[in-house]
């Protein structure tokens, strides 16, 4: 190549072609030094009168990824992403970018802008910039909308999610799909060009469907509907509104204006947070080697076993799936295989990939079908005498390196790891309903547990597609501790002059995606009951409405009423009534409680709570709070988490809260916690709190 090798864009001409090489490792992502290497290089090659078309290739196992996360928040040096695309399209002689592995963003941008592009039928292409609250800012929506129609491009760029490179050659996104070697074949392709004499063909030169514009506004209602109040999943569909009625580059000018508001917003700092932070979770602080996880076994078909097996098979491992007798096995597998029919009726998974997956779930209705297994999880109803009793069989069935693990949702692993000589392979491994589809893992860890048992329990999580976050043992760990306090506030509010429907309204609005009451009702009522009759802590309505035969959607009435064979909430005069009885039994006097005061009340005392988790070590990071409520209790990915949201609300105006609350309900419980009293006072933050700590070692 041309360049010195530690240049990370080089290029050489093979006349006629001209090829450039990215070059920087690991993701070849768009570093300053990138894009001013594209620059040059497109403008050497088109200038050479013996290069008659440019191909671009990258090193490695992918084509350009993205962004360079280390440029987030900082000034970009020129030159601008939009000024490289914008030097590709101009260019006179045909471009080909050739694709590996993901081109997205700003990838994809550059992979837009070239005038032909071809990809290897295992490459995946999309817009990822939304879930960071940004949009494409170097026209890749507007571009996109020219290529695939503007209904397809609203998707990839508001849903933020990759295509497969088939599905981009089906929507004219790509070319050609190649197989074999992809730089001998891309070349080949461009040899092509230049025998057709073809000639280059700037994708802004190409007229947008004008037909389209009313399949396109629905489409954006749409998305509009579902952001409830984020705001970049509608400047996507704003972007693309403009490929109808602008010039290429005015609407580049336009999407970059936007970009950097938005970059500059809460929005988007709130994203970028949760994006560095669940990397962040996924660490240990100490290197250790997992064991290898080739074979699972799972005690316990029910509605979480189930959902477990479908995680396992869903990454390709071999599943067995245990209960008590045959019946009991096969209602769970009946369970899993009407899981995968309406999922197959959705469209998101076809028929072939089904019986792939079940046929890696092996029942079985013995324990010794253990014997095997690299990782066993429990997953039997919360009953400490049993799954102590389970855990001291498979202690004597298991091999003595395999992983045992509990998916219990509050009781004490270290009581349990009592049942077991070799306490160390014993874990916490805590999925969120329905585990196929939520992406929360709480790892955690025992007083017994060692680095390489949770090593392999975080490496486990990660490679069937979930979320880990390492909790420490207490009663409800980190999340469900959290929402406990909620629930509290919640059956106040009820108490003191709100009805199920303003309080589920309230942080509906606020983000999220189900209120807490309407959760309730669909997980069951008497789930809640049960665990506050072991705590000792009554809730006067919530136990209300169970004593008086409500148990939520499984029997069509709780908070709320639910038609035959629906699941959509009802407001129930019944069940108003029976508030107002608690209120007046209570001597409560009841009143209009506004939506700000609700979601105050709602979520300070969780947040109070995440600050004695910090103090006691539970959690080991306030951004692994956040990581907690964002994947496994529906807080708005784009508010941050509850840490997040704290210190940017402010932690003075919490304290100043808390105590008013707590003076109002003379409940001292909700006395600012000692920590957050200390950052609120000394001008702190939660964020500076992680800072301070990621340097120290923790036990």
């Amino acid at each position: 190549m041309g360049e010195a090798a530690s240049t990370p864009v080089r290029f050489e001409v093979e006349a006629p072609l001209g090829i450039i090489l990215v070059d920087n490792p690991p993701v070849n992502a768009l570093s300053n030094a990138v894009r001013a290497g594209l620059v040059e290089a497109v403008g050497a090659l088109d200038a050479d009168p013996a290069v008659r078309a440019i191909v671009i290739l990258c090193a490695g196992r992918t084509f350009i990824a993205g962004a360079d996360i280390r440029e987030f928040g900082k000034p970009r040096q020129p030159p601008a992403l939009s000024e490289v695309c914008e030097r590709i399209e101009s260019a006179s002689k045909p471009v080909v970018a050739a694709i590996h592995g993901n081109a997205l963003g700003g990838g994809l941008e550059v992979a837009l802008a070239c005038h032909y592009r071809v990809a290897l039928a295992g490459a995946k292409l999309g817009l990822p910039e939304v879930k960071l609250g940004l949009i494409p800012g170097a026209g890749g929506a507007n571009r996109l909308a020219r290529l695939a129609g503007p209904v397809e491009a609203l998707r990839i760029a508001a849903g933020g999610d990759p295509v497969a490179a088939d599905e981009a050659h089906r929507l004219g996104i790509v070319d050609a799909l190649i197989e074999g070697d992809l730089r001998t074949e891309a070349r080949a392709y461009a040899r092509r060009l230049v025998e057709a004499d073809a000639p280059a063909r700037p994708t802004s030169a190409r007229a947008i469907d004008a037909a389209a514009r009313a399949a396109f506004e629905t489409a954006a209602e749409k998305v509009l509907r579902r952001a409830r109040g984020e705001e970049a999943p509608g400047e996507c569909a704003a972007s693309i509104r403009r490929a109808f009625d602008l010039p290429l580059a005015e609407a580049v000018r336009a999407d970059r204006e936007v970009f950097a508001r938005l970059s500059a917003g809460a929005q988007s700092r709130a994203l970028r947070h949760i994006f560095f932070a669940e990397r962040e979770a996924a660490k240990l602080d100490v290197a250790t080697d997992p064991l290898p996880v080739r074979r699972v076994a799972i005690l316990g078909a029910g509605t979480m076993g189930g959902g477990i097996a479908m995680s396992f098979a869903a990454a390709g491992i071999e599943t067995t799936l245990i209960d008590v007798d045959d019946a009991a096995v096969e209602r769970g597998l009946d369970r899993i295989r009407a899981n995968y029919r309406r999922s197959v009726e959705r469209g998101s998974i076809d028929d072939a990939t089904v019986a792939r997956r079940l046929a890696l779930i092996r029942p079985a209705v013995s324990r010794a079908a253990a014997a095997d297994a690299d990782l066993v999880i429990e997953a039997v109803f919360e009953n400490m005498d049993l799954k102590k009793e389970i855990f001291a069989e498979l202690d004597r069935i298991c091999r003595p390196d395999a992983i045992l693990a509990t998916n219990t949702s509050a009781l004490d692993v270290d009581e349990m790891a009592t049942a077991l000589t070799r306490p160390e392979r014993f874990v916490g491994l805590h999925f969120f309903s329905p585990a196929n589809v939520m992406r929360l893992v709480e790892v955690v860890r025992a007083a017994t547990s060692s680095e390489r048992t949770l090593a392999t329990a975080l490496a486990v999580a990660r490679t069937i597609g979930k979320t880990p976050v390492v909790a420490g043992n207490c009663d409800g760990f980190i999340g469900n501790r959290m929402v406990a306090k909620r629930g509290a506030q919640v059956d106040r509010l009820l108490q003191e002059g709100a009805f199920p429907h303003e309080v589920d309204e309230a942080l509906k609005s606020f983000g999220f995606p189900m209120g807490p009451l309407a959760i309730n009702d669909m997980s069951g009522l008497d789930i809640g009951y049960s665990i506050r009759k072991r705590r000792g802590t009554p809730f006067p309505v919530a136990d209300a409405v169970v004593e008086s035969g409500r148990l939520g959607q499984k029997n069509g009435r709780g908070y709320y009423r639910y038609e035959e064979g629906s699941r959509t909430p009802l407001r129930d005069p019944e069940v108003e009534a029976l508030i107002l009885d608690v209120s007046r039994r209570l001597g409560v006097e009841r009143r209009r409680i506004d939506a700000q005061e609700m979601v105050e009340r709602m979520l300070f005392p969780l947040i109070n709570e995440g600050a004695r988790i910090l103090a006691e070590g539970i959690a080991r990071r306030a951004s692994d709070i956040d990581v907690t409520w964002v994947n496994g209790y529906g807080f708005p990915r784009w508010r941050g988490g509850p840490m997040f949201y704290a210190d940017e609300v402010g932690l003075p105006h919490i304290v100043e809260r808390l105590r008013a609350f707590a003076a109002a309900s003379d409940d001292p419980s909700l006395a600012p916690a000692p920590l957050l009293l200390e950052l609120a006072e000394t001008g702190s933050t939660f964020a500076a709190w992680d800072q301070s700590r990621r340097s120290q070692p923790h036990s």
